[in-house]
């Protein structure tokens, strides 16, 4: 079975970065559509970054999109999430999940529809 632990959360000032990231065992990730998900009030989870298993494409919550960069590196089994520009609203725990199915389906972020596998998750905080 997949295993996916995630690192790379901390403190960080508004206006601040972070990278995370989210180390694969077991199996390879050459074959897994990556997600990235956190919570929100009215929900448990919520996607809002993807990537597809080949890498060759990606996909964005408008609330992180043009802050938010999602990449894949198969040969360190590992996926990332750079945070730029963070926002106090951006403080959650952070979760990553994999899954074969596309980026484009429409219940992936909503509700995390083929994603079979999910870490344990990572603390965000945004504060000064």
């Amino acid at each position: 079975q997949l295993q996916l632990v995630e690192s790379g959360g901390g403190l960080v000032q508004p206006g601040g970065s972070l990278r995370l990231s989210c180390a694969a065992s077991v199996f390879t990730l050459n074959y897994y559509t990556l997600a990235w998900f956190r919570p929100v009030p009215w929900k448990e989870r919520v996607g809002f970054a993807c990537i597809h298993y080949s890498g060759s494409s990606d996909k964005y919550a408008d609330s992180v999109k043009g802050r938010f960069t999602i990449s894949k590196d198969n040969a360190k089994n590992t996926a990332y999430l750079q945070m730029n520009s963070l926002k106090p609203e951006d403080t959650a725990v952070y979760y990553c999940a994999a899954g074969v199915v596309s980026c484009s389906s429409s219940s992936l972020f909503a509700a995390g529809v083929g994603m079979d596998y999910w870490g344990k998750g990572t603390l965000v905080t945004v504060s000064s």
